[in-house]
């Protein structure tokens, strides 16, 4: 099964941008998987293509309207399209690698890409829009939001990565941060390999390997070991 992803933007000259090459591009060009960059402008009514209006209530900035941007995902999402519906947003919920992995394993993803002050509040009701997170600050829009979602989901699927093995280990995989990576050479700049590294007890290299983890996340993440069974 191919996973679709069609992304709705003002801008779709941003895409694939860097999914277009390396493990993404491959897989793109392989038909792992699919993308299509839908121009909401399109569905705009007026001579103008115009996409946004001024907020009710008043205040700085511009809105996306709800009718235009409703025309552009039925259009592109029609009625029994199983695929979730993303809106990339600042005051979404945080996208976690679980999130990550269950969308991998599903049929695609309809992604919006709002600009401007935000999108009509009765599109994302109306439509059911899942909003999203990629961190807390605020970006012009969310076509950079959306790659990085991409990339993340896409790296994931069936064959794109060589060794799947080497997703298992990675940060957040298992709660948290991943240990530190070393190779040649030997000696850099005075710094050697940890000797438990080069010992060839791949027992205590697991363990080391545990520990620099646990470490790591304590110090940087200390939120995720809130809900790490070490913390129990």
């Amino acid at each position: 099964m191919t996973f679709k992803a069609s992304v709705l933007t003002l801008y779709p000259e941003m895409f694939p941008g860097g999914l277009g090459v390396s493990l993404a591009g491959r897989a793109l060009e392989a038909g792992t998987w699919s993308l299509e960059a839908v121009q909401i402008r399109n569905f705009a009514e007026d001579r103008h293509h115009t996409v946004d209006d001024t907020p009710a209530g008043g205040g700085a900035g511009m809105v996306m309207r709800a009718d235009v941007l409703a025309k552009a995902i039925d259009h592109t999402s029609p009625a029994g399209d199983p695929r979730p519906k993303l809106l990339m947003s600042p005051r979404g919920k945080p996208l976690t690698q679980a999130r990550v992995r269950e969308l991998a394993v599903g049929p695609g993803a309809v992604i919006v890409c709002g600009r401007f002050e935000g999108v009509d509040q009765r599109l994302i009701e109306a439509r059911g829009l899942e909003e999203v997170s990629i961190g807390d600050f605020i970006l012009s829009g969310g076509e950079p939001a959306a790659l990085v979602l991409l990339d993340a989901v896409v790296r994931l699927l069936p064959g794109v990565m060589g060794n799947a093995v080497s997703g298992e280990e990675e940060s957040f995989e298992n709660g948290l941060l991943e240990h530190p990576h070393y190779t040649r050479p030997q000696e850099f700049e005075g710094r050697p390999i940890p000797d438990v590294l080069v010992s060839g007890n791949h027992k205590k290299i697991a363990a080391w390997r545990r520990v620099e983890s646990e470490k790591l996340t304590k110090e940087r993440r200390p939120d995720l070991l809130a809900t790490h069974p070490l913390a129990k």
